[in-house]
């Protein structure tokens, strides 16, 4: 078996197309567009790299990108300040944050201080709330990018054994989450898990996202499954690799995500959409 592979910067574009002509919609009738402030703390490489992604994807879709490069040292008092400022901006429709932060700011404490109706990466307890209780409003960006991506194949879901490797509060379980509401029935592993090769070979859709290279060897996969690799790692030599063991993966799967290519365009999309999204919900209505 040779595994298809999961174009996720064609089904991405897909995505920036509609987000574009809904913005031109909008500004066509006099309206203003979606805008999204970009708070960059210090001066961390990759950071800087995904910030220039997302500042360029707004630029492409006709989001107004507003952008804070403070420096490393900046006092948390200050950043939370800004942060209650961009709150009651009327301009702003969302508010991103780029992690991780230095360590003297903590990272719960500035996610809680943005309001949830601008929480456009999915992050704040509200909106994570009302995903576990199947109400969904402003969605964790990558998790929700990969149900795109499922959705894009015709994966069908109910009936389906979904296992996703990795518990952090950025994916892995916003993901777990999201795969219930599917109706697929979902394991989660992590660090604590006795026999992960057992639950990987058993499910239909195994979603790697612990960020550890070659975690997933490929003989672990179930002939037929579909592979969903979140990990972005950089290599001593400067290539990336994800989680799972591309070449051996590819002959079992029979639908798989390259590294780069696969999910990383699809995070940028959905937190264009979130955006939008946000903008059409108005200013700070959820309870902070």
């Amino acid at each position: 078996m040779s595994a298809r592979i999961i174009d996720g910067r064609a089904i991405a574009a897909t995505h920036r197309t509609r987000i574009a002509k809904e913005v031109a919609s909008l500004t066509a009738g006099g309206l203003r567009p979606p805008g999204l402030a970009v708070v960059l703390v210090g001066n961390n490489p990759a950071s800087e790299v995904y910030v220039r992604n997302k500042r360029r994807a707004c630029d492409e879709v006709g989001v107004l990108s507003h952008s804070y490069d403070l420096p490393a040292d900046i006092p948390q008092m200050d950043l939370l300040a800004l942060i209650d400022r961009l709150n009651r901006d009327r301009a702003i429709d969302g508010i991103l944050v780029q992690l991780p932060l230095p360590p003297h700011i903590d990272a719960e404490t500035v996610i809680e201080s943005i309001a949830p109706a601008k929480d456009v990466d999915g992050f704040h307890p509200y909106n994570m709330g009302r995903l576990a209780v199947r109400l969904p409003r402003l969605r964790p960006c990558t998790p929700w990018g990969v149900i795109q991506l499922l959705q894009a194949i015709d994966e069908p879901f109910k009936g389906r054994t979904a296992c996703v490797i990795g518990a952090s509060n950025i994916v892995g379980r916003p993901m777990a989450l999201e795969l219930l509401l599917t109706g697929a029935t979902t394991v989660v592993c992590h660090r604590f898990t006795r026999d992960t090769a057992a639950q990987v070979g058993a499910a239909d859709v195994v979603i790697a996202a612990a960020g550890k290279p070659g975690l997933i060897p490929g003989h672990w996969i179930k002939p037929g499954a579909t592979v969903i690799d979140v990990g972005i790692n950089r290599m001593e030599d400067g290539t990336l690799c994800g989680d799972v063991e591309f070449a051996a993966a590819a002959e079992r799967a029979a639908w798989i995500t390259p590294v780069p290519g696969g999910v990383g365009p699809m995070t940028v999309a959905m937190l264009l959409d979130n955006t939008l999204k946000a903008r059409a919900f108005g200013e700070n209505e959820a309870p902070r």
